[in-house]
């Protein structure tokens, strides 16, 4: 407990240490009270429901355990992907102005990681940015972006677009509006503190102005750190346990899962990048709520009090490995042929898996007084094609959740490699 630190790229990794600079807090403390004298002042399944680990506080430091955790925005990867989940997100996606091209973007993306690069160390982007998380430390904020597909022919770069980068096929039940997705340039912002997450986005999007103009934007949230007695994975909407089985760094395989590998000339640039599956999934929450809890915990397949499979003992707890060939004593399969975990199951989708990082959402009641609320679904994998795709497709068809489903939003995007000290993301492809 003391001075400000920063939060390792992964979960559980070791503290990289403290990061000198002056804050956001010291410096825009001093040009406030300038311009105050000077100025007079005035985001289904294992595809639509799991989720990364929660968030870890950092140590306590000027700002609190929780303003104190800091994520560089540097490294290997983009930040964002890794990291414990943070309580707070912003999502949004932006379309280029007509004419930008190559040039435009070139100097939009330098622009955009110098500012996520101060404001992720809890500096400010410039002396008279917008001030509204003046008071707060970085709050282990992360800015991520990604390429949307059509960003390739804006900005004269058809020839690099990946074969991968292909529009998501239509499911079943789809009910996807267009202007609450896809989109030339994405961002995902995380922090532990809301204004920090809203201000950020602020700042990027004045800094856009002219060049890229905001298309779509979503809120969401998780549980904050420290709100349990101890670290445990978060509950959704629907009140269940969610992201036992989200793969997580260390695991064999991991690594090929998530990120891309080097490929032909076209998608070369996205070495250690990775791909990114956007939906906006509304829970039907009243419908779900009428279910008494044992026909929730069949539709799941897990016990809703402490996230056990139904194929395990009483004493068994949420990481119990899924029995489906388990029956109960009348014969019939303890988890159910319908049931999520038992169709999402890698098992039975030839072993794809995504790493997910979703966030709850409510934004208020629709028309009819049915609540407007569920998951900002957020998925990372190598290859969408080998991953969302033929799980959705599968899920779709014979998953007992989707009955209580609504897919709003969609889109896929993607995440180029992290920049290194003094580069800016999307460098490979623009240089």
């Amino acid at each position: 407990m003391g001075s400000t630190t920063d939060t390792g790229r992964l979960p559980g990794g070791a503290d990289p240490g403290p990061r000198a600079g002056v804050t956001r807090r010291a410096l825009l403390g001093t040009a406030g009270a300038g311009l105050v004298a000077g100025a007079s002042a005035g985001a289904a399944g294992a595809v639509a429901l799991d989720r990364a680990p929660a968030a870890v506080p950092a140590a306590a430091g000027p700002s609190g355990a929780l303003g104190a955790g800091r994520v560089p925005f540097h490294g290997e990867h983009q930040a964002g992907i890794l990291e414990p989940q943070q309580a707070r997100v912003q999502l949004a996606a932006f379309d280029l102005a007509a004419g930008v091209g190559r040039d435009g973007l070139r100097t939009l993306l330098r622009d955009w990681s110098r500012t996520a690069a101060l404001l992720a160390a809890g500096e400010p982007a410039d002396a008279f940015e917008n001030q509204v998380a003046l008071d707060a430390g970085p709050c282990s904020l992360t800015v991520t972006f990604g390429f949307g597909a059509t960003l390739f022919d804006r900005a004269g770069l058809a020839d690099r677009r990946p074969a991968a980068l292909e529009p998501l096929p239509a499911f079943p039940a789809d009910a996807l509006d267009p202007a609450r997705g896809d989109g030339d340039l994405f961002v995902q912002i995380g922090a532990d503190d809301a204004l920090v997450a809203v201000h950020a986005l602020r700042v990027l999007q004045r800094r856009a102005a002219g060049t890229a103009a905001l298309r779509w934007q979503a809120a969401g949230f998780a549980r904050t750190p420290g709100a349990t007695a101890r670290p445990m994975t978060g509950r959704n909407l629907m009140g269940q346990i969610d992201g036992t089985n989200n793969p997580r760094p260390g695991e064999d395989g991991f690594a090929g899962k998530v990120f891309c590998a080097a490929g032909d000339e076209r998608s070369a640039w996205l070495n250690g990048g990775s791909y990114l599956v956007f939906r906006r999934i509304r829970m039907l929450l009243d419908s779900w709520e009428a279910l008494p809890v044992d026909r929730q915990e069949r539709v799941i397949g897990r016990r809703k009090t402490d996230g056990a499979p139904l194929s395990a003992p009483a004493s068994a707890g949420e990481t119990t490995p899924v029995d489906l060939t388990a029956q109960r004593a009348d014969g019939t399969l303890a988890v159910p042929a319908d049931a999520h975990i038992r169709v999402a199951a890698p098992a039975a989708n030839g072993g794809a898996a995504m790493l997910r990082r979703g966030f709850s959402y409510h934004d208020g009641l629709l028309a009819d007084g049915s609540p407007d609320a569920g998951l900002l679904f957020l998925a990372f994998q190598a290859d969408p094609g080998r991953g969302f795709t033929p799980v959705q497709r599968k899920l779709s068809r014979g998953d007992g959740l989707s009955r209580f489903l609504r897919h709003e939003a969609s889109g896929l995007y993607a995440v180029p490699p992290g920049a290194p000290e003094g580069g800016y993301v999307g460098q490979s492809l623009l240089e």
